[in-house]
């Protein structure tokens, strides 16, 4: 009987164990970083329902948000402190948790009709300096503008986002930085005099290299969103999650030890495969459909299930995201947003830990 019970005893822990294993190593949300005065209830929530879920992975998109030295002039309205990112720092290691900073670089230094702190103190980083922003904003518009991006080449523009790069990746203690460089739909534009001509391709590969060199250095990774590097056109994707301004190429030219986040929100589009296949390690990145992350879970388990012994490392797993603030993302997850507030990420991402967990 003691025997029985042993075995029952063994093969109870080892179902578990195998339960508990994840077919890929990870599990990851990318979120705005909380203000000021919602650091603490963030902590409480990473602590008590993030770690939980069995999230491993934490991105915080930072931007101008940190009272950063080095260029104070760049800090947005009531910053985080070194002090709150500490605390953020803290909970993330206690629950083996990687935590990743991001400043958008490249593109997204607009939205709408407001220039972002960049170009709002330095506008002659400006790829685009003759499209004014319009008193109201409406896409599509004459001038293609969704977002400005900086001019890539401009002789002083390196220095300083790279001083942030690093200050935000010292405070956060952080061995990797992602830099956004998606939906850049303004490069090697007519209207700058020292882009204009380029090979767009060419170009961002070239600003990708240089990032990433600078990261390099210290021993740090470039993690970036993957649209640029998928041809919209050819692939039936289209001008948001894919390139029509032929960058796409560029996917040939980028080191390969760059981290591809590869999003798509209204299709599971299985284009994992893709950057799998050209060497780079790649996560895939739902939203708001809950169905879609799913599919896009069960998919990436496919495809490693499926994968050469080259191919398999290169999938490293799943990344919800969430466009709205880490506040809004905590009452729509606990059931207490207003009703017409919900942030259907919250949901999605409910579902995609179910799912990551079987």
């Amino acid at each position: 009987m003691k025997r029985i019970l042993f075995f029952i005893f063994i093969s109870f822990i080892f179902s578990s164990a195998l339960k508990a294993e994840s077919p890929y190593p990870v599990r990851g949300l990318c979120i705005s970083a909380p203000t000021v005065s919602g650091v603490d209830d963030f902590v409480k929530f990473i602590d008590e329902d993030l770690a939980p879920s069995g999230l491993n992975l934490l991105i915080l998109r930072v931007d101008w948000g940190f009272e950063y030295q080095s260029h104070p002039e760049l800090r947005s309205n009531n910053p985080l402190t070194m002090g709150d990112v500490k605390k953020l720092v803290e909970v993330c290691r206690k629950n083996n948790i990687r935590l990743i900073p991001q400043i958008n670089l490249l593109g997204h230094q607009s939205w709408h009709s407001t220039p972002g702190k960049l170009l709002e103190v330095y506008p002659q980083f400006d790829e685009t300096p003759k499209v004014k922003f319009p008193e109201k904003y409406e896409w599509p518009n004459p001038d293609g503008l969704y977002c400005k991006s900086y001019c890539p080449q401009h002789p002083e523009v390196h220095n300083i986002v790279f001083a942030l790069v690093d200050e935000i990746c010292g405070a956060f203690e952080s061995d990797a930085f992602h830099a956004g460089l998606d939906e850049v739909f303004y490069i090697a534009h007519e209207q700058c005099p020292r882009c204009h001509g380029h090979d767009p391709a060419v170009l961002f590969a070239g600003e990708v290299a240089k990032i990433r060199d600078h990261l390099k250095l210290k021993n740090r990774e470039l993690w970036m969103w993957g649209d640029r590097l998928i041809d919209g056109k050819a692939t039936g994707i289209g001008l948001w999650e894919g390139s029509y301004n032929n960058t796409h190429r560029a996917i040939d030219m980028i080191p390969k030890d760059v981290v591809i986040c590869d999003w798509h929100y209204e299709r599971p589009d299985p284009t994992a495969v893709l950057f799998a296949a050209k060497g780079l390690r790649v996560l895939t990145c739902p939203w708001q459909n809950a169905e879609n992350a799913v599919a896009q879970e069960q998919l990436t388990r496919t495809l490693i299930a499926g994968a050469t012994k080259e191919m398999k490392s290169k999938y490293l797993g799943m990344l919800q995201t969430c466009w709205g603030s880490a506040e809004n993302f905590i009452r729509s997850y606990k059931g207490t947003a207003n009703p017409d507030r919900i942030d259907k990420s919250a949901e999605c991402f409910k579902e995609l830990s179910k799912a990551w967990n079987k």
